[in-house]
């Protein structure tokens, strides 16, 4: 225990005394918090919906109708109870719900006016921003086909209710992917290109041939990252809730637990990597193309992957950020337990042993 606190140590002093590095690792998550402090405007596409018509009657069956014939959803009908659309929406399988009152068509007819309730998951203030805009134009312009052909000035108003974030606010969405990219983009590229910085300078072949393990070689040097992306996720969080005013809703020890499964996740990323590369500069950008690029086009923070073909959204299941994006976003936005977010975990545990296991089984103790 004393020799491997030893290497520890030793790895701390590496860290520390690169000024670079230390820029890096703490300006890193500050400065991505701060510039993806925007809205990125895209169109949805094939977002799920569901119709919950207690009506049943003319008009908003020509409403779904109209609804349906848009690539932009992906209907569902069922007749739900409140409950039940609530327990959809935690779950992530809708987007948004529309629910017609039974008295839909009566009103309209006799009283020119009539209510339909639009619900939408907010958590992703731009996803749910778009697609209440898209049912509501679908809406009006059923109502100026009904003032067209009867003269009569018929008025459908929406009623519309965001789930999760109510004022629309980009930081639900945007610091659950940035604590993704700067957590993906440390541990592995820190991790890779301190092992293979060791193995230019030759100095990993006297580490091997040490009375340590080279097990314990390894893990001494994932360590100080580990403890560093914890004070990252600090940074993170605290910038999120007094700079951003974002609450978290669910439990932080539960968001600390997932965040560690990730560190570790991209820890055993980082060491296949450094099996497979014998330079600074080839781990470096083996790290940046292989995790940057993955983690912010199919985490789903920038482009919802729905939108994506079939082949890409298959693709994003292999990317470790998308899942930790979706457990951040079910703790800290929706508050969820973890009941709502084992099968993702579960996921990001079978990676990990994966890359544990191809890492370890690469490995060379003897570099000659």
């Amino acid at each position: 225990m004393k020799q491997f606190l030893v290497f520890v140590k030793k790895e701390f002093y590496h860290v520390f005394r690169d000024r670079k590095t230390l820029l890096m690792l703490f300006g890193l998550p500050i400065v991505q918090i701060m510039l993806f402090g925007f809205a990125l405007t895209n169109e949805v596409k094939n977002s799920k919906i569901v119709v919950v018509d207690y009506a049943k009657d003319v008009s908003s069956q020509k409403i779904i109708h109209k609804i349906e014939s848009s690539n932009n959803f992906e209907v569902e009908k069922a007749l739900l109870g409140y409950n039940e659309i609530e327990a959809a929406f935690k779950e992530g399988k809708i987007k948004l719900a529309l629910v017609f009152p039974s008295n839909f068509n009566k009103d309209l007819m006799h009283l020119n006016k009539s209510q339909v309730q639009i619900i939408a998951d907010a958590s992703d203030p731009n996803t749910g921003n778009t697609l209440t805009n898209y049912v509501t134009s679908i809406i009006m312009d059923y109502q100026k086909e009904l003032m067209t052909n009867a003269n009569v000035p018929y008025a459908i108003s929406p009623e519309i209710r965001m789930m999760y974030n109510p004022e629309l606010k980009g930081a639900p969405n945007f610091v659950p992917g940035v604590m993704a990219l700067v957590l993906m983009l440390i541990c592995v590229m820190m991790t890779s290109v301190s092992i293979v910085k060791e193995k230019e300078k030759g100095t990993m072949e006297i580490l091997l041939v040490s009375p340590f393990k080279p097990f314990l070689v390894i893990i001494s040097k994932a360590v100080p990252y580990l403890m560093i992306s914890w004070v990252n996720v600090c940074i993170i969080l605290l910038l999120a809730v007094f700079a951003l005013g974002m609450p978290i809703k669910g439990s932080i020890f539960l968001l600390f637990a997932e965040s560690t499964l990730l560190i570790i996740t991209a820890l055993s990323l980082g060491l296949l990597i450094s099996t497979q590369t014998e330079s600074q500069q080839t781990a470096m950008l083996v790290s940046l193309m292989g995790m940057m690029l993955p983690t912010m086009l199919f985490a789903g923070f920038m482009f919802p992957i729905e939108n994506m073909p079939v082949p890409l959204q298959v693709v994003s299941n292999a990317v470790p950020a998308k899942w930790y994006y979706i457990i951040v976003k079910s703790i800290m936005v929706k508050g969820l337990g973890f009941s709502a977010i084992w099968k993702e975990t579960l996921i990001l545990m079978g990676m990990t042993m994966f890359f544990l296991l191809i890492s370890f089984k690469k490995f060379k103790i003897r570099l000659a």
